[in-house]
């Protein structure tokens, strides 16, 4: 409805289009999902079987943008600090070699730590990392193919700012052991729960850990 004055400045209700009505609502709908979509929660789907067992192939998840604080669109500047990612986070970032692609990994090293990676035993800061989400599907004695190198290091550091992760699938996973480190402005978010899985019925709002 709209409010309007007649000629003799009375007060009279004027009703809106059914269109318009409609062309407003759309409008507000499609800036609000916009803005949940830039600044919140963000959905995803998983190609790849690089994060097996944790996530499967056909996962659809959700990621929470807001957790990491409020970045700049397209330039990934953070606005408003909120936290960091911590140790274990399963995060989705902008893939650094190309950067129109998104990857998901696990965080295994933080800004700072000194990782060396000895076949299937990783040491942060020169002490043992019980490492409960990495699943091998190959042997120590057959892991030192393309996608699993037997040793990463000795002694390497985390730059200021970065973020070393990996893939839970060790031996299928093309992440930070080949290509470097995730700088924090790429990243997009923590992913949080799989809202829906095909073919997995049973994986419906499953908590990501």
């Amino acid at each position: 409805m709209e409010v309007k004055k007649n000629d003799r400045g009375k007060v009279t209700l004027k009703k809106k289009s059914t269109f318009r009505e409609y062309a407003e609502a759309a409008a507000i709908a499609v800036l609000l999902a916009l803005f949940i979509r830039t600044f919140v929660v963000q959905a995803f789907k998983i190609p790849s079987g690089s994060m097996e067992p944790t996530l499967l192939v056909g996962d659809h998840i959700l990621v929470n943008k807001f957790i990491y604080g409020i970045r700049m669109p397209f330039t990934g500047k953070t606005m408003i600090p909120v936290g960091e990612p911590h140790r274990e986070d399963v995060i989705v970032f902008l893939y650094p070699e190309d950067k129109s692609k998104d990857f998901i990994k696990r965080v295994i090293g933080l800004p700072g730590d000194t990782l060396d990676i000895r076949d299937h035993e990783i040491l942060i800061n020169g002490k043992h990392f019980a490492d409960k989400h990495a699943f091998y599907s190959q042997s120590k004695e057959n892991s030192g193919n393309f996608s699993n190198p037997i040793r990463f290091g000795p002694l390497v550091t985390v730059p200021r700012a970065h973020y070393f992760v990996m893939g839970d699938n060790r031996d299928q996973s093309y992440d930070s052991r080949w290509w470097g480190f995730v700088g924090e402005d790429a990243i997009k978010g923590k992913a949080f729960i799989i809202y829906w899985s095909w073919p997995h019925w049973n994986r419906f709002l499953k908590l990501i850990h």
